[in-house]
């Protein structure tokens, strides 16, 4: 659906069409350039990634991105009738909506599918990626620099997954969560998520080498799982259903079990038997009555797993 961005000034109302990449900015080559010299020249950026999901994104300006009166420092989905505040501006973010749309949820952690007109369903692998200690880290350093740390953070994992074939489904806070439809290949779509999160962990080692001034050291950890999810129950065609939940679930669980990553049975059952064999645990997780069956991994120990599952699909 078309969303719109709508600017009053001294009486004059602009309403300017969001495309792939808005740019705001002082910038005279800025989608939208504002005239404020409390603008910064690249200030900030509405993005379109999947669906009708819309982000606004600050560029680590020094005055600050403003939604709904809040400062933001991560990717922050937009709804119908959000106001952005960027210098002494005012921005109304507009998206026309179905009647029978429910409205976004901003936690995927829930188990009931809400019916709606065009629910598809689709197989696909899912990866649920989480920045450790974040609380902690935001705690202790200045809001415009964790601003930058965060954006090159998002946009380096936004471009891994998109290079792997992967739909970046929602930010969520300081989580991603991807996902890799198929109907055929199932392995390779589960692969292909190992192969993202080894990058992840890439992308976070070398943030590490080159923000000195962190107050710890920056990683993540991560859950994937494969399974059936439904797409069309709102707005933003966000995947949800149990096989997501338990994603998150699993995330959740790798600080406990002192892991990298967790994969769940349905999707670590997709690789070669001496991957798995022998490594499976049971854990419990909430939402579920049952312990279910886990296999844990370091990212070197991951980063093996895409070789081997490569050389298996290649024979």
């Amino acid at each position: 659906m078309s969303a719109f961005i709508s600017l009053t000034k001294n009486g004059d109302t602009q309403r300017f069409a969001c495309k792939e990449v808005t740019t705001i900015g002082r910038d005279a080559a800025s989608d939208i350039a504002l005239d404020d010299t409390l603008v910064s020249r690249r200030h900030a950026m509405i993005c379109r990634l999947q669906g009708d999901a819309y982000y606004l994104i600050d560029e680590g300006s020094s005055n600050g991105s403003h939604l709904n009166a809040k400062r933001i420092a991560l990717p922050t989905l937009l709804n119908h009738g959000d106001q952005i505040t960027i210098g002494a501006l005012s921005l109304g973010f507009e998206q026309a909506r179905s009647d029978k749309a429910p409205e976004r949820s901003t936690d995927m952690r829930v188990t009931t599918i809400i019916a709606a007109p065009k629910v598809e369903i689709v197989q696909t692998a899912i990866l649920v990626a989480d920045i450790r200690g974040f609380t902690r880290m935001s705690e202790s350093m200045p809001v415009r620099a964790l601003t930058e740390l965060m954006n090159e953070w998002f946009r380096a994992a936004t471009g891994c997954i998109k290079e792997r074939h992967g739909i970046v489904d929602k930010f969520l806070g300081d989580c991603v969560y991807a996902r890799w439809e198929t109907e055929i290949d199932a392995a390779r779509s589960v692969l292909r998520a190992i192969d993202a999160v080894c990058q992840l962990n890439q992308i976070s080692e070398h943030l590490n080498a080159t923000h000195p001034e962190l107050p710890q050291t920056f990683g993540i950890g991560a859950g994937i799982n494969f399974g059936i999810a439904a797409i069309g129950t709102d707005q933003g065609r966000t995947a949800i259903g149990d096989a997501v939940n338990l994603t998150f679930r699993l995330q959740e669980q790798t600080k406990r079990l002192g892991k990298n990553i967790l994969m769940a049975e349905a999707a670590y059952k997709l690789l070669p038997a001496p991957s798995w064999s022998g490594r499976e645990q049971s854990v419990t997780v909430s939402g579920k009555t049952r312990a279910v069956s886990v296999c844990g991994y370091s990212f070197e120990e991951a980063q093996k797993l895409t070789r081997i599952g490569e050389d298996t699909q290649r024979g």
